[in-house]
C-alpha cells in the first residue's frame, strides 16, 4: 500500500492555484502548507507538491504520472477542464481507453511544472445526482 506520493514544483504558490481546485474534485483537501510544500489528503496526507530538498530545480520524471480516482465521468471532464483553466496542458484528452479496460475513462494533463497527472473512473455513471453537462 502506498502511503503518499510527492511531485516537485518550482513555484509552490502557482502549484497551489493549480492543485487546490483539482484536489477538491477528487475528494482531497489541503491539510498542511509551508513555503516548500502543499500536502493534500482526506484525513491523512496522501499527495504532496514539494520544492526539491536538494535545492536543484524540480523536473518531471519521464514515464511518471499520478492518477486520481474520480467518482464519475463528469468529474473526469471537470478535472480536465479545470486543469486547462488553471494553466495545465493537455496530455491525453477525455476518452475511454479500452486497452486498459472497457470502462476506463480518463484524462491526462501536465501541471505548470510539467508533472503528468490523470483523473480516471471505471464507472459509466455520469454523475451523482447531477444532470449531464451539455
Amino acid at each position: 500500500m502506498i502511503h503518499h506520493v510527492s511531485l516537485g514544483s518550482n513555484d509552490i504558490q502557482r502549484a497551489r492555484a493549480f492543485y487546490d481546485p483539482l484536489m477538491s474534485l477528487v475528494g482531497l483537501r489541503l491539510i498542511k502548507i509551508s513555503a516548500t510544500s502543499l500536502d493534500y489528503g482526506a484525513s491523512d496526507i496522501v499527495f504532496s507538491i514539494v520544492a526539491p530538498v536538494d535545492g536543484r530545480p524540480a523536473a518531471p520524471g519521464n514515464g511518471v504520472h499520478v492518477a486520481f480516482q474520480a467518482p464519475d465521468r463528469e468529474t473526469v471532464r471537470r478535472f480536465h477542464q479545470t486543469a486547462m483553466a488553471q494553466g495545465g496542458t493537455d496530455e491525453g484528452a477525455l476518452d475511454i481507453r479500452e486497452k486498459y479496460n472497457a470502462n476506463y475513462y480518463g484524462a491526462f494533463v501536465r501541471d505548470p511544472d510539467g508533472n503528468k497527472i490523470e483523473a480516471v473512473t471505471y464507472t459509466a455513471r455520469e454523475s451523482f445526482g447531477l444532470p449531464p453537462r451539455e
